[in-house]
């Protein structure tokens, strides 16, 4: 019996040192294969003088389609010296998104811009100081989930191709329309995974250092405000038939202009249409009927939709520094004119991610998304958490975002670009918006300068992504319709085509 005994302890002892055995086997596997490179350059912080934190820092990751990482940000040697520099395989893909490593007014390297920033405490490692023991190193991977401000490199949600396909889009626009600035965002509209986001003009990351207009860092994605025009009246609409204020029946006599407390609002060629229904208000870009819409809701029923429902005054929380809330202002006036003029995007001004964060419940069943560009945290313990961006909040009833999808597909079927953008076996919903700009020093408007808006989604009832675009004085067109339909048909044809996307009618 006690032979029997005494050889059970040893089988459990032995197992228990085999397996503590594999657990150290596997560890050291990790850390001196996996992330031997890692602690290569924490060998050169113990024997040199610690003046380039950039001897360690986590990597960013574009995400393929598939899954696949791709390395947007990396460390690469210099020379044969123990320094390293931040390097960007892609070049100036992503320029205003990923933004750059450079010394601060400490004399130290940190992110500056965009997710190098956003993520500084992520991405950063410290000096020798900041490295663990050897012990709590090795099995810090089985204390459980790793906690907020870990160590690691972000994979982001950006895909690649379609990046450099909208920064393909905008050059040509560019070449075309000579904008003072353009910008996109591909965005899915159920999730509000960001899978593209460009600026025009850009730089080179790797040469960031040779620009002397610093303006062209900042991102006016999230750090700018614009006068949107029409690309709003589908939200006015919305918020029309939410409310209950009107229905896809509901007709209003168009008089071509009208009066609201001495100023007077005309459609974009004052004529009058007559007694139409709500449709021809998307179908033909009517003013008039989006300020009828607005007056027969009231100050009270609009400021619900616009301030608490589409939170047009408040910052959407996307993952990018510097992010401003909308100008909207206005919205607190007791004048009727504040709010017909709000409803066809004059008045009140948003930063792009806040308008295409709004555009977004129009598809997805009534939704507001929380925009973002960092989909996991991959940590120096091996483990990779997936962020949670919260399951968004429903603002309009999904029969809401079914009625204007049908309209917005009604708009591409028949009269947008005069039908060139309708696809046989693909419903997509469209809407178009030209906006005067503020003249700043005299007030008023420019006559002579506008901001072209263009705003999609498809399938219409089911949409895979939501497309945004815009541009800020282009030169030689009037109308959005005339300088943004054919480069949008041209990424809706890209984006069905690479993934795939089935049809649906």
């Amino acid at each position: 019996m006690m032979n029997a005994r005494f050889i059970a302890r040893v089988r459990v002892i032995t197992a228990l040192c085999l397996i503590c055995a594999l657990v150290i086997i596997g560890k050291l596997y990790f850390l001196q294969v996996i992330h031997g490179d890692e602690y290569a350059r924490r060998a050169d912080a113990q024997s040199v003088e610690l003046k380039n934190p950039l001897l360690n820092r986590g990597t960013i990751y574009f995400s393929g389609k598939d899954g696949t990482l791709l390395t947007a940000a990396t460390l690469r040697d210099i020379g044969t010296t123990t320094e390293h520099q931040r390097y960007y395989p892609g070049g100036g893909l992503a320029a205003q998104t990923l933004g750059f490593v450079a010394y601060n007014n400490d004399n130290e390297q940190k992110g500056r811009y965009g997710l190098e920033r956003y993520y500084e405490q992520t991405l950063a490692r410290g000096g020798a100081d900041s490295y663990s023991n050897f012990f709590v190193e090795l099995f810090s991977g089985f204390a459980g989930a790793p906690t907020d401000g870990g160590e690691g490199d972000i994979i982001t949600t950006i895909e690649p191709s379609v990046q450099s396909e909208l920064e393909r889009t905008l050059a040509s626009y560019a070449a075309s329309w000579h904008p003072a600035l353009s910008g996109g965002i591909v965005m899915d509209p159920s999730n509000g995974e960001i899978v593209a986001i460009a600026v025009s003009p850009s730089f080179d990351l790797n040469r960031f250092n040779e620009q002397t207009n610093l303006g062209i860092f900042k991102n006016p994605q999230n750090e700018s405000v614009y006068e949107m025009g029409s690309i709003m009246k589908p939200l006015t609409i919305a918020a029309g038939l939410d409310s209950g204020t009107i229905t896809e029946a509901s007709t209003y006599n168009d008089t071509g202009c009208i009066t609201l407390e001495q100023k007077k609002i005309c459609n974009f060629d004052a004529k009058a249409r007559g007694v139409i229904p709500m449709q021809e208000i998307l179908s033909q870009s009517l003013n008039v009927g989006s300020a009828y819409v607005a007056t027969k809701m009231g100050p009270v029923v609009f400021r619900e939709y616009f301030l608490n429902k589409y939170k047009f005054g408040v910052e959407t929380g996307i993952d990018l520094p510097g992010e401003i809330h909308g100008l909207v202002q206005n919205l607190a006036s007791p004048r009727q004119v504040e709010y017909a003029t709000a409803a066809f995007g004059q008045g009140i001004a948003l930063t792009p991610v806040g308008m295409v964060r709004a555009l977004a419940s129009l598809g997805n069943g009534g939704v507001l998304v929380t925009p973002h560009l960092v989909r996991a945290v991959k940590y120096d313990t091996g483990v990779t958490r997936t962020l949670s961006w919260g399951e968004g909040e429903q603002i309009l009833k999904p029969e809401t975002s079914t009625a204007v999808s049908r309209m917005l597909t009604a708009v591409v079927d028949t009269t947008l670009a005069d039908g060139k953008l309708k696809m046989e076996h693909y419903s997509i919903a469209a809407k178009t918006g030209t906006a005067q700009i503020a003249d700043p020093v005299n007030g008023g408007y420019y006559a002579d300068r506008y901001l072209h808006s263009f705003f999609g989604y498809f399938p219409s009832f089911a949409p895979k992504f939501v497309v945004f675009l815009f541009a800020i004085e282009p030169t030689g067109a009037s109308f959005s319709s005339q300088t943004w339909a054919m480069p949008f048909g041209a990424l809706v044809k890209f984006l069905i085509n690479y993934y795939n996307i089935p049809p649906d009618r």
